[in-house]
C-alpha cells in the first residue's frame, strides 16, 4: 500500500492513498477536528473523494471522515453503491463507519492506526466479521500505523496541554 500507483489522466503515477488521507487527518487537527481522514478509491485506484473528520465543525457526530468520503463518492459515481471501490482511513474505523462501509457495500478497507478502545473492524464489535453481516470487505489495517498513531497522540496530547 506505501507505493499504490494511481490512475491519473497523464498516465499512472507513483502516489499513496494513505499520504491522501493523512493530508486529510492534518487538516482536520488544523480545524480543531480529531485527525482522521479517509479517501475512496475507484476500482482503477484513482480518488473518487477524500475527507476529513467535521464532527465539531458541523456539530454532528456522524461526521467522521469515513462517512464524509463515502457520501461525497456516492454523489460522484451517482450510485448508492460502492462495489469495487476501496476506502483507505488512517484509523481503524468504529463501529458506525464499519457498518456503513458494509452497506456502501465498498469492497476493501484500508486503515492505519488501530483503535482497541474505538474501533469496530479489528476491535470491538469487529463488525465486518459478525455472521449476520451482509457483506465481508476484504480489510487491510496497520497500514503506515506508527506515523498514523503519533499523528493522532500529538493531538491529544496539544490538546490535553
Amino acid at each position: 500500500m506505501n507505493s499504490l500507483h494511481l490512475r491519473y489522466s497523464g498516465g499512472i503515477q507513483p502516489c499513496s492513498a494513505m499520504d491522501l488521507a493523512l493530508a486529510e487527518a492534518r487538516s482536520a487537527a488544523g480545524r480543531g477536528e480529531v485527525p482522521v481522514g479517509a479517501v475512496v478509491l475507484s476500482a482503477s485506484g484513482a480518488p473518487l473523494s477524500t475527507a476529513g473528520n467535521e464532527v465539531e465543525a458541523r456539530r454532528d457526530p456522524s461526521a467522521h471522515a469515513e462517512m464524509l468520503a463515502m457520501r461525497k463518492a456516492t454523489q460522484i459515481t451517482g450510485s448508492t453503491r460502492l462495489d469495487d471501490c476501496t476506502l483507505v482511513v488512517t484509523l481503524e474505523p468504529c463501529p458506525m463507519c464499519a457498518a456503513a462501509a458494509v452497506h456502501f457495500r465498498v469492497k476493501r478497507v484500508i486503515f492505519g492506526a488501530y483503535d482497541p478502545k474505538g474501533g469496530g473492524v479489528d476491535h470491538g464489535p469487529r463488525v465486518i466479521d459478525h455472521p449476520a453481516c451482509l457483506r465481508h470487505p476484504e480489510i487491510i489495517g496497520g497500514v503506515r500505523e506508527r506515523e498514523n498513531s503519533l499523528l493522532l497522540k500529538d493531538f491529544f496530547r496539544q490538546l490535553r496541554g
